[in-house]
């Protein structure tokens, strides 16, 4: 029987999703031709398949583009009472609040960049990358903010979800590995889906978080993978038989290259690293001193 000194569980599901319009709009990127509004049709499901498993439950979803990353659910109150729309015979309110949030922040974004993307799609160039770093931040924001509001008695239990498709930008390394050991001290899981290449980075979060990390070996059954790897909280997947975990690649980025190394110069000053020896350091501009080999003073001779 519970007490009165039990605590209230609140389970908040913070979805990043990559929609960086280079890769998706590459042809061929996958064999099964796995479409934006498919993955974003994916990603519905499972938020509303969350909200469904307890009333308590809380959603978030961001996107990460590449210059920038906005909210896509929830919205401010003012900018939501302008997208209130009815909801189907039969369908719950709050699953049709989700569905138009997302469909409608999703077509302002790409209709934003319609311009820029056409220019990329002609030329196949531009940022092949996405603003990870800086989504997996504002998620923090939004955690903590809701840590602080959450009532007495009651407690939060957060986790991070990054659904990606394009490369890792080594220029995100400090910005991203900041973001990744502050979900680890405030115990936030951070589980990532993988469409197209491996992502050294996501595997390095995932491992030193505790989360799942799984790179969809079929890109068309990206709901079937959501559901049964990703829809269960970590204290219940010690109970499934989920897939093994990868073999982690921890080399870091230099600074100066962008190059995985297993041996380089660290700054003593901002911790950047580098593949060769450079007498001032790039990012924070430090000084070191060289020294020069020593002397060797002449033994004096006793007379």
């Amino acid at each position: 029987m519970s007490t009165m000194t039990d605590k209230l569980n609140n389970s908040l599901l913070v979805i990043i999703i990559d929609t960086n319009p280079v890769w998706w709009g590459k042809k061929g990127v996958t064999d099964e031709q796995l479409s934006l509004s498919h993955c974003v049709d994916s990603v519905i499901v499972l938020a509303n398949s969350h909200l469904m498993l307890t009333h308590r439950n809380k959603l978030a979803v961001i996107a990460a583009h590449t210059d920038h990353c906005e909210f896509l659910y929830p919205l401010p109150e003012s900018s939501n009472k302008r997208l209130v729309k009815l909801p189907d015979d039969g369908q719950y309110e709050l699953f049709s609040q989700v569905e138009s949030q997302l469909k409608s922040q999703i077509k302002q974004l790409i209709a934003a960049d319609k311009e820029k993307m056409d220019e990329m799609y002609e030329l196949m160039e531009g940022p092949s990358d996405s603003l990870l770093a800086g989504a997996m931040c504002k998620a923090l924001c939004y955690i903590h903010r809701l840590e602080k509001e959450c009532p007495i008695g009651e407690t939060l239990s957060a986790r991070m979800l990054v659904i990606k498709g394009s490369e890792d930008c080594p220029s995100q390394y400090m910005n991203f590995m900041n973001a990744v050991f502050t979900a680890q001290k405030q115990n936030i899981v951070i589980d990532a889906c993988i469409l197209d290449a491996e992502s050294g980075l996501l595997q390095q979060a995932c491992d030193i978080t505790g989360g799942v990390y799984l790179k969809i070996p079929q890109p068309m059954g990206l709901l079937q993978y959501l559901i049964w790897v990703f829809l269960p909280d970590p204290s219940t997947r010690s109970k499934l038989a989920l897939p093994p975990r990868a073999q982690v690649d921890y080399r870091a980025a230099c600074f100066c290259h962008r190059n995985l190394i297993d041996i380089g110069y660290v700054c003593s000053v901002c911790l950047s690293i580098y593949c060769t020896f450079s007498p001032i350091c790039s990012t924070c501009q430090t000084t070191f001193k060289i020294l020069g080999p020593q002397k060797i003073l002449k033994k004096k001779k006793k007379i």
